[in-house]
């Protein structure tokens, strides 16, 4: 059995996929992993992350399954499950062989490798949606818009691309708090991602501006008074908006 340990991250699996069809593995007895966890008796290959053989994988895949079923496998990679690699792969596989219409890869889940791959790919595209809606932006007071939030799934690549499609002359930042990664949007530029302690250390520094703490006095009573005590209704509020996003939530926070 052949184990490619790869980095985690779309350009790692990209590599390691690469790396597989290149030697011509033998599909069924290999497997590529993220994490560092051994398997008995396998024989294992690290794999050094190269954008150039990764962004051919992922030129292949979105020219052979379409931009939507693209996303989808992306998407798959961004959570923290340690079998997500393996699945991809073997879905990619699958897809490579069978060869589906464009948008349809994942409709072909009597393969439990690509129910796996729909299943992690359909969790991490529900909280990518979610935090499109509930993450709430703060000025601070050198001007620069801030979120943070506590992401279950690696999805804060996927949220700049929105956000600064959105606000393109904006500066604005994002934090990953539980894995401490930052992104980066200098109005009119590019984003980037940074684990850098002393950004992150200078945009605590900074505080919010007098004009952000007003309007959000203003918001927070806005919020109660349009509440109709009588029909409070915490079950439904905790499933629209999960509880995880409420500490995060101006209106909540403020509000407890």
């Amino acid at each position: 059995m052949r184990v490619y340990q790869c980095e985690d991250s779309l350009e790692g699996v990209g590599t390691a996929i690469y790396r597989a069809y290149e030697e011509h593995a033998q599909h069924q007895d290999t497997w590529i992993r993220v994490d560092r966890e051994l398997m008995l008796f396998g024989e294992y290959i690290p794999v050094e992350t190269d954008p150039e053989r990764a962004e051919k994988v992922l030129r292949t895949l979105r020219r052979r399954f379409g931009q939507e079923d693209y996303q989808s496998l992306c998407m798959a990679l961004t959570t923290p499950d340690p079998e997500k690699a393996q699945a991809v792969y073997q879905t990619v596989v699958y897809g490579l062989r069978t060869r589906p219409l464009p948008g349809h890869l994942l409709d072909h889940q009597t393969d439990s490798r690509v129910l796996q791959t729909f299943r992690l790919a359909q969790k991490a595209g529900r909280e990518y949606s979610q935090l499109r809606e509930f993450l709430r932006f703060r000025e601070l007071r050198r001007g620069i818009l801030y979120a943070e939030n506590q992401f279950k799934n690696q999805v804060l690549p996927y949220l700049m691309v929105h956000f600064a499609d959105r606000f393109p002359q904006e500066d604005f930042a994002i934090r990953d708090i539980g894995r401490d990664v930052l992104g980066v949007h200098p109005a009119g530029g590019e984003w980037y991602l940074t684990d850098s302690r002393e950004l992150l250390a200078a945009l605590e520094r900074s505080g919010y501006s007098a004009q952000e703490m007003a309007y959000e006095e203003l918001f927070c009573w806005f919020c109660h008074k349009i509440a109709i005590r009588e029909r409070r209704n915490i079950g439904l509020q905790n499933q629209m908006m999960p509880k995880r996003f409420q500490k995060y939530t101006i209106e909540f926070s403020k509000s407890s």
